[in-house]
Formats: structure tokens, sequence, C-alpha cells
């Protein structure tokens, strides 16, 4: 038996049995279970949900980082390895399980000796945004599960300590966050809702994300299964919230795909081979950048039709919300918000492009906001939107693309973009965050 034939035979068995995994990819994962809390009601269930969550990605190759019942210094110090860890790594992996609370649309998760006397304790707290961008740095696959919907009666407690004149945002449950490209998030219940602790070793999520997770499925599949299985065995009153912007298909746990014999020569690779899967990718992310990103990759494969016609719809759904079509409207507007903003846009490193920050004045007329940064007569970002009288506002962004490291994708300098954002105006401030394709925060303040 040949040198060759022996190493082939030896690499055909280990994908039979599954003992390998498909790509030498580096995976890294931080694991915090939180139940034992001095100042908040004990939970049960997280300290063996972390435990059983860590064994099962330890067998599916990753490198753990492992937290039970961590304070503040040790949660602080867990999320720094990770962060160190995830700059480097293929696969990143984010699971927590514990309390949790949102405040002015920002998730906060719960160490176990936080106490919650004001709002200036919450910077005891881990910041769910922070660790997403820690997560960001993975290349490849970026997977953030937050167990963490318990009902907290510190969010209760914070609402009398600070009062309802401050016109601070508090609810239960968590906000819900929307997944950069590459990236899946998935919460135990849907945004505002409080999940089950259960009766067992595990909580009704964690169950079913260790029943999951080792399967030989595609990444996206497992966690559409967790949430099917979580949704029936609570009597469909618990539907986990799911947000997924993954393109293509990836496995944690197979198949895995082994050559022992030198490949025949074969004719030039189908351009369009990857088209479907790419298409269906970016049909559920369903914005113009991602078709448009369809269109620049398969020009002319089988779904280049529908793509172009989806960039002209969303591009049209867009002109509506221009100045001159708000103007049009009949809606009564306040003008409450009319004058000179300034406008900050920062967005993070993400899905392999750089972090950067840009400046630009808008006005609100009526109600009605525009803003735009020009360059050579063409748009860099223009932002338009209405302004309700409750400054809960939806506002819509676009322009062309600068400079290629810059950009989801690494696109061509003069690519059109376009996104949302969800704003939330005050008499001379407000805050905004992006909602598509890659985090983004904005600022804005009244001259």
């Amino acid at each position: 038996m040949s040198a060759f034939f022996r190493i082939g035979f030896l690499l055909l068995i280990t994908g039979w049995f599954g003992c390998a995994p498909a790509l030498a990819d580096k995976r890294v994962a931080l694991v915090i279970g939180n139940g034992a809390y001095a100042h908040a009601p004990k939970l049960p269930n997280p300290a063996h949900d972390a435990q059983d969550v860590a064994a099962a990605l330890k067998r599916s190759n990753f490198d753990v980082i492992f937290a039970a019942d961590a304070g503040q210094t040790d949660m602080q110090e867990a999320t720094i390895r990770f962060a160190r860890s995830a700059a480097s790594a293929d696969v990143a992996v984010f699971y927590y399980s514990g309390h949790a609370m949102q405040f002015n649309g920002v998730n906060y998760l719960m160490p176990v000796d936080a106490k919650l006397d004001d709002e200036a304790d919450l910077k005891r707290f881990a910041r769910v945004d922070d660790i997403l961008n820690d997560l960001e740095q993975a290349k490849n696959l970026r997977i953030l599960v937050l167990d963490s919907c318990r009902d907290n009666p510190l969010t209760e407690n914070l609402k009398q300590l600070i009062g309802v004149t401050r016109g601070a945002s508090i609810h239960r449950g968590l906000v819900k966050m929307e997944a950069p490209l590459g990236t899946i998030i998935s919460f135990s219940t849907q945004a505002g809702q409080t999940a089950d602790d259960g009766q067992g070793r595990n909580s009704p999520y964690t169950a079913a994300f260790l029943k999951h997770i080792e399967e030989h499925q595609e990444i996206g599949d497992i966690f559409r299964e967790v949430s099917t299985d979580v949704y029936e065995a609570s009597s469909r009153t618990q539907l986990p919230e799911l947000s997924l912007s993954v393109v293509g298909k990836f496995y944690l746990n197979g198949p895995v795909s082994v050559t022992i014999a030198p490949p025949a020569p074969s004719a030039a690779a189908n351009p369009c081979a990857e088209a479907e899967s790419h298409w269906n990718a970016a049909n559920s992310i369903g914005t113009v950048a991602a078709y448009e990103d369809h269109l620049s990759r398969f020009p002319n494969c089988a779904f280049s039709s529908l793509a172009k016609a989806k960039v002209d719809e969303l591009k049209q759904k867009l002109a509506l919300a221009t100045p001159e079509a708000a103007r049009a409207s009949t809606i009564a507007r306040t003008k409450d918000f009319d004058g000179k903003w300034d406008v900050t846009v920062k967005c993070t490193n993400a899905s392999g492009a750089l972090a950067y920050m840009r400046n630009l004045t808008a006005t609100v007329t009526d109600g009605v906001l525009h803003g735009e940064d020009q360059a050579n007569g063409r748009p860099l970002l223009a932002i338009d939107g209405e302004i309700p009288a409750g400054g809960k506002a939806i506002l819509n962004a676009h322009g062309f693309t600068g400079d290629s490291a810059f950009s989801v994708g690494n696109v061509k300098r003069g690519s059109p973009y376009a996104y949302t954002v969800d704003a939330q105006f005050e008499r001379d401030h407000g805050t905004g965050k992006r909602n598509e394709l890659r985090p983004c925060n904005l600022t804005f303040v009244k001259k």
C-alpha cells in the first residue's frame, strides 16, 4: 500500500466517524452562567447551563473560556480574554445564562455581585453591544446566545428609583438586536418578554440548545430547530428571538469532505455554482446592499433579474421617504425638533470593514429631517426621515461608499448603499442605531 493511499485511507476513516472538524479553523467561546446573586433573586439553572454548554462546545473543538457565578471583576477579565482570542479566531461564540436587563435601548448582563441603587450602578454590568463588537473580530462566523430573559425585579426597582420624569426607557426582557452580516443572535425568548427557568437541570432554552448544537446540520437549521423545540415545549408561549445573517452554509460538526486521490482535470469552475446559496442568504437579509452584493458577484446567473427587481423595489420605497415626499404627506407633524442638528455616525470594526466616524449637519423643517455629507457632487451619506411628536423615528440613510477598506464586503469605491436607522429624539439631543449589515451608532445634538 503506497504512503499516499495509507494517508487517504486514514482520512476517510476519520471522516466516517466524524472525529475531525471540516476545516482546520480556530474556534473560541466564552461561556458564563450566573445564578448565585447577592442582591437579586438566585437562579438555579445558569451554573449547570454553562457547564453543559462549555462541555458541548469543547466536543466541537472550541477553546472555551468559562466563568460561573462571576462577579464584576471576573466577568471583565473573562470578556477581555475573549476579545483577545476572538481577534485571531475563525469562529467565535458567546453564551450567557443569568439575569439581564435593558435600559434606554441597551442590553446589560448582570454580575452576581452587582447592585442597582441608581442608574450609575449600570456601569457594573456588561454591555451586550460591547460583547457583540468583540465577537465581530472573528473572521467567518459569530454566534451570540443569551438565555437571560428571566423576570428581573431590579428593573422595576430602577424605574421607581429614577422616576418617570427622566424619560428613560425601561422595559421587561431585552431589546431586540439585529445580527450583522456573518452573525447569529439568539435570545431565549422574544424581545420585551421573559423566559421560563424550567424545573430540571437546564432551562428550557438551553436544554434545546444542548440537544441540537452537536448535530451534523447547517448552523442556521440548528438554531431554527432550537427555536421550534422551545416553542413547542412551552405550549407555544415562549418563542426564542432569532436574527440570522449568514451567507452560505456552515457546519460546526461535519460534513467532512475527504479526497483520497488527486482529482481528475476538470473544466473551468462554474461561475454560478454558488449563486443559489448566496441568493438565499441575500434574500433573507433583504437590504439593498445585500442584493447589490449578489449582483456584483453573480451578474449573469439565474437570480440576477430577481436581485435587480428587489433593488429597484427597495429604492422606490426609500424614495418615498425623501423630504419632498414627506412634505406632501398629510400626516400631522410637530415643530418641536425644527432647527439645525449636528449628526455623528460611528461604526465599529465589523465583517472585515474598518471602523470609521462621520460628521454632518442636518436640518429639521416641519418635523422632517434631511442631512447630507457630499464629496465631488455625490452624497457620501444622506439621512432623511420624519420625526413624529413622540420623537421615535425610522430614518433612511443612503450614499456612495468611499475607501473599500471601510465598507462591508470591501466593495469598490463609489458603490451605492442604503440602510435604516431606529432613532429617538428629545428636545435638544437624540440617539440612533443602524439596523442592517454592521453595528453603527448615531448621535444628534441640536445647535
